[in-house]
């Protein structure tokens, strides 16, 4: 038999913690839903064309801003994926937290995994879709194999 009360006490003991992961969860799907498209539209349709990540504004800085950029976005990426390993037990979009935590950081290899994922015929005509209903050309994509 189950023994409901020891549950219902660990709760009420958690409560307030429940309730931040619960808005938290909220705010990323909500959030997902804006961002994620916005992101889409806005990337270069040849960011995927070349077999080495494009230049962005942040490597033509200053080697200290760059090392703080780039701790920062692992830091956040870490953060996120932790967060959404939590969310898979707890409420929230478990699954798309660890997705958006893994793009967000970078690693040796990421831009070679990221074209790989972005060949999938359904992930290349979603996007593709998305960027038309925005009147943005479709992403142009190296066709070689890696």
């Amino acid at each position: 038999m189950i023994d409901f009360s020891a549950w219902t006490s660990l709760l009420h003991e958690h409560e307030q913690a429940i309730w931040w992961v619960a808005v938290l969860s909220g705010l990323i799907f909500v959030g997902s839903l804006v961002v994620v498209p916005w992101l889409v539209v806005c990337m270069p349709e040849d960011y995927f064309a070349s077999r080495n990540r494009p230049d962005t504004r942040f490597t033509l800085r200053h080697p200290l801003l760059r090392s703080l950029f780039w701790i920062s976005r692992n830091l956040l990426g870490v953060l996120m994926i932790f967060a959404g390993i939590i969310m898979l037990v707890l409420p929230g979009q478990g699954l798309l937290t660890i997705a958006v935590g893994f793009f967000v950081m970078d690693f040796p290899g990421k831009h070679k995994l990221e074209r790989r994922i972005i060949r999938l015929r359904p992930i290349k005509n979603s996007i593709n879709w998305l960027r038309r209903k925005a009147h943005a050309n479709p992403l142009r994509l190296e066709e070689e194999d890696d």
